[in-house]
């Protein structure tokens, strides 16, 4: 097969990308470079069957152009972190909605199945044990830009089922909860890589809020697999699949994990949303996704765990 991934140069995109290669097939990714680097495509820039194309997703165009002989679409391209959106809230938005617009058009003029990756963050609020595919959204203010992300990937959601609905689209919607692992970084907000860098460099860990909001940790290895598993798995089109890991930590504890594992000398510093953020900015203090859909349909079970997470990232770290 040939699959076209967006935004392949991205954490999640690069590790698929090599995922792909490995079973055989031919991949090529389109990325714009904003966020993701062709640093996280070394290992394959020289692979036969691979094929990098400089470009973006809102110009239709450019993704056109990537669509020749492609039987498969996984669309990772987005704006992503925490201080992109608030950084860039209105170009986040522009290329949350009219890029994956972009990208759904493409398929439907090929005829290609695509998968469209979405996230935890749609759940706004809700603070539910075991968040599943059906849990009601509950999202603050429009006019704060701290929610603007969850809105955009919850239109991306709805456009997506709607042109399965309506056009008869091959799609399946998965919704990522913090996925991790080597080469994601910690410069745009992800938690564990920033902890990871701050640890090895003796540097206090900045723990932001009270540290006592709950999350759960996938790692990008586990994840990675299943994308792939559920696009194939025609049964599987149409619908939407959480995917993460129920291993919970609250955010003290993953710093006192991560000073625990790299050794280091550094203390904790919490700092509030306020200083880090900006004002008005929210948080949630609890996010537990419930994967039993995803289990059942393609059997996925998280094998990695916290712990190989942070020894990940930590030998990554030092690597390099």
């Amino acid at each position: 097969m040939r699959c076209l991934i967006t935004g392949g140069a991205g954490f999640i995109g690069s590790h698929l990308t090599e995922h792909l290669l490995g079973l055989g097939h031919e991949v090529v990714v389109l990325d714009d470079l904003s966020t993701g680097t062709k640093d996280n495509l070394a290992a394959v820039a020289g692979h036969p069957g691979f094929r990098f194309v400089e470009g973006s997703i809102v110009d239709a165009a450019t993704v056109d152009s990537c669509m020749d002989g492609v039987d498969a679409i996984y669309h990772m391209a987005a704006a992503v972190g925490v201080f992109t959106i608030l950084d860039k809230t209105l170009d986040s938005l522009r290329t949350n909605l009219h890029g994956t617009e972009s990208v759904l058009e493409a398929a439907l003029r090929h005829d290609v199945p695509i998968l469209v990756a979405s996230t935890s963050e749609i759940y706004g609020k809700n603070t539910s044990d075991g968040l599943t595919e059906e849990s009601d959204r509950i999202i603050g203010s429009p006019l704060k830009n701290r929610w603007s992300y969850a809105e955009a990937k919850a239109l991306d959601e709805t456009f997506a089922y709607l042109y399965a609905a309506e056009y008869g689209l091959r799609t399946v919607i998965v919704r990522l909860f913090n996925t991790v692992g080597p080469r994601q970084t910690g410069r745009y907000g992800m938690v564990v890589p920033r902890f990871v860098d701050q640890a090895l460099a003796g540097e206090p860990i900045t723990v932001f809020g009270d540290g006592q909001q709950t999350r759960c940790f996938c790692h990008v290895h586990d994840v990675v697999p299943a994308l792939v598993a559920l696009l194939a798995d025609e049964s599987a089109h149409g619908t939407v699949f959480n995917l993460g890991s129920n291993e919970q930590t609250t955010i003290l504890e993953l710093a006192d994990r991560v000073i625990q594992a790299t050794g280091s000398t550094s203390t904790i510093v919490k700092v509030p949303y306020e200083q880090a953020y900006g004002a008005g900015y929210e948080d949630m203090q609890r996010r537990i996704p419930n994967a039993q859909k995803a289990r059942e349909q393609i059997g996925f079970q998280p094998r990695r765990m916290l712990s190989d997470i942070i020894s990940d990232i930590i030998a990554e770290k030092r690597a390099h």
